[in-house]
């Protein structure tokens, strides 16, 4: 008995000495909070709401989003100059303006064929005479390639709402139809043409609007908004045919426009006679 009596005193004191130590209370709430943690984390994860709605992904990256980009209103672009080195290029023929001095009009004509034609356009030369690269001036898709021998090669590229740019007087054309190009992208090298051959190695500028000539020097570094509000406001040549078409022929001498004495007034012979067979 007093052996068993020894044994429970000694338990007991033991396990009164383990709970006297500092560490022992700490360590017993750590443990507890860990596992009253750790339970409800569990539980939790248990109930999930999108397992109890059975929600499916979305996938908005996974779908197919086919729309096409837009591209850059080509409206936003200022109308540049056809070459890529302006400060190397000079103009070596204005644009015909009906409104201009007759002095300005009279050095826009162009003698060809023993006539005057308008001159619907402008012609850039480089100022030592050598050849060029021409330019896009704006961005578009090119719609006409052809060789031509008397105003060179002529490219025509369409842009917005009816506007036309056209290049002649080029060689190494570097463009076909159908292409599309961007603003300044290098489409063919200066060269010559049977039509205007005192502007030597050249490229003939133009800008249409609904295939109308426009004086290209007024829209220079405007936007092409702007030239389609004052093109249609009334700013034309008065005929944009092709040079070949818009023949200005010289005016006719005093002596052409006098008649002859054969083709002139009858003599008094003749209108005696006819004089006399009225009477009769």
């Amino acid at each position: 008995m007093r052996e068993e009596e020894n044994k429970r005193s000694s338990q007991g004191s033991s396990v009164k000495r383990f709970f006297k130590k500092r560490w022992v209370f700490p360590a017993i709430y750590i443990a507890s909070a860990a596992i009253i943690l750790t339970a409800v984390l569990w539980f939790q994860g248990s109930d999930n709401a999108t397992d109890k709605y059975d929600y499916e992904s979305s996938d908005l990256t996974g779908k197919k989003n086919d729309t096409p980009a837009i591209e850059v209103n080509s409206a936003l672009e200022n109308l540049k100059m056809p070459v890529k080195n302006p400060m190397e290029t000079t103009v070596k023929m204005e644009f015909y303006d009906f409104n201009a001095s007759e002095e300005k009009q009279e050095a826009a004509l162009v003698f060809y064929n023993n006539t005057y034609v308008p001159h619907t356009g402008i012609d850039f030369t480089s100022k030592n005479g050598e050849t060029f690269d021409v330019v896009s001036a704006l961005s578009g898709e090119v719609t006409r390639v052809d060789e031509d021998a008397t105003l060179g090669n002529v490219i025509e590229i369409e842009h917005d709402k009816g506007i036309v740019t056209q290049y002649q007087s080029v060689k190494d054309v570097k463009v076909k139809v159908g292409d599309k190009v961007k603003q300044g992208q290098v489409i063919a090298m200066a060269g010559q043409s049977l039509f205007d051959e005192e502007s030597g190695t050249h490229v003939h500028f133009e800008v249409r609007k609904d295939g109308v000539a426009v004086n290209p020097t007024n829209y220079f570094n405007k936007p092409v908004s702007e030239l389609q509000e004052k093109a249609s406001a009334g700013e034309k040549a008065e005929d944009t045919k092709s040079p070949k078409q818009q023949m200005i022929e010289e005016p006719a001498t005093d002596e052409e426009k006098a008649p002859s004495e054969e083709e002139g007034t009858p003599s008094d012979d003749e209108s005696s006679e006819s004089t006399d067979k009225t009477n009769s």
